[in-house]
């Protein structure tokens, strides 16, 4: 995994790799949002469901903290050892809207979370045990909680999303 180590560089990657992922939905048309196909696990709509649901908490978490409530991760729902439970959970909750509609939220989302990064000292973003929510036996820095959440699935996304286009086509 790549080390970052500006914030400008993190935002950056952040909407690089998302300008690259979200264009990729720009030819899937709306009666096709939910088609399941065996070569690719998600439909069009489950992969960006997921996306808005990852960062729609990573946002919350620090939300919460901030205003002083313990955070629970994932959720206080669902655990760690039922990551599944909680995907079905944003395939419900988002899956409901059209995939405009979903882009929309998933933009809007992308650059709350970037202005997030941009309030965020060096400290807190790049080093661990910075917020409560983040601190794990790993002891990721926050900045890697973001990479996680937002550039790696965007980018491996992609591929699954050029996969199904082309299954599908």
């Amino acid at each position: 995994m790549r080390e970052y180590h500006s914030k400008t560089e993190l935002i950056n990657t952040i909407k690089e790799h998302y300008q690259k992922y979200i264009t990729e939905f720009d030819s899937i048309s709306e009666e096709f949002k939910d088609k399941k196909i065996i070569e690719v696990e998600q439909t069009p709509s489950e992969n960006l469901s997921y996306q808005i649901g990852w960062i729609n908490l990573l946002l919350q978490w620090e939300k919460n903290e901030q205003q002083g409530k313990i955070v629970k991760t994932p959720t206080e729902e669902y655990k760690w050892n039922n990551l599944s439970g909680l995907y079905q959970s944003f395939y419900q909750e988002y899956g409901k809207y059209s995939l405009a509609k979903q882009k929309e939220i998933l933009t809007q989302l992308v650059e709350e979370l970037c202005h997030w990064v941009e309030s965020l000292s060096d400290t807190e973003l790049f080093e661990s045990e910075q917020r409560n929510w983040a601190t794990t036996k790993a002891k990721w820095p926050i900045w890697k909680w973001i990479y996680i959440n937002t550039v790696a699935p965007f980018t491996n996304f992609r591929t699954k999303i050029r996969k199904w286009k082309k299954v599908t086509s």
